[in-house]
């Protein structure tokens, strides 16, 4: 998905400029937008996966004049709407009008920490072994899907190197859209900025992406 959240390389947006003693929250709505998603998430209706998508699904001039905890507030709203724990008409009166589904599960104040420590690890088995090795040159496939997919468009079609052969992860391009898990392989990838960014990029730079083995295919 060519969304306006893939901004790797894109002209026009000036410098990457961090924040000097940045606080974790800007404003107290930032924090009570964080505690709602992970709340919310809880319920188990959507995946992690699918949540980034429906982030990038917005559209570009909402994502590029909204904050980062703006931008995952209106996407949990499409997420809210979509699975029927919201309505549109309860999202502009901005109060309950409608009983909405039951959760699976509710996160209770008691359980946040010790669901916190747990995480939520993605990674799992693969039966079949990995098709690639450190050191193997391989090619991305230039692929420009619908859908989501976690390989950046500046990295496609493009010639790199394996550095690593990482452990078997969920697929997010199928897990997004409910298509089940379906775990492979990941690599480190290593490319140099020429390849990437053409031959007035610093020929001393290099790029490293992790990919999910569909990505790849032998140089």
């Amino acid at each position: 998905m060519n969304g306006p959240h893939d901004l790797g390389g894109q002209m026009g947006f000036g410098p990457v400029a961090p924040e000097t003693n940045e606080p974790v929250f800007h404003a107290d709505w930032e924090r009570r937008a964080l505690g709602v998603t992970l709340a919310t998430g809880a319920f188990g209706a959507w995946t992690i996966d699918e949540s980034r998508h429906a982030r990038e699904s917005l559209h570009p001039a909402t994502y590029y004049s909204a904050s980062y905890y703006e931008i995952w507030i209106r996407a949990l709203e499409t997420l809210l709407e979509r699975y029927g724990f919201v309505s549109a008409d309860e999202l502009e009166a901005g109060h309950k009008i409608w009983p909405g589904v039951k959760p699976k599960r509710v996160l209770h104040a008691d359980d946040v920490a010790a669901l916190l420590a747990r995480g939520a690890p993605c990674n799992r088995e693969v039966a079949a072994g990995p098709r690639f090795k450190p050191g193997d040159r391989i090619r991305t496939i230039n692929d420009h899907p619908e859908g989501h997919t976690r390989l950046p468009r500046y990295a496609r079609g493009k010639q790199g190197t394996v550095e690593a052969v990482r452990e078997g992860f969920v697929f997010p391009d199928t897990n997004a859209h409910e298509k089940g898990e379906n775990p492979q392989h990941v690599y480190t990838v290593c490319f140099t900025g020429q390849e990437l960014w053409g031959r007035r990029a610093d020929p001393a730079l290099t790029v490293s992406i992790d990919a999910w083995e569909s990505y790849l295919e032998h140089a």
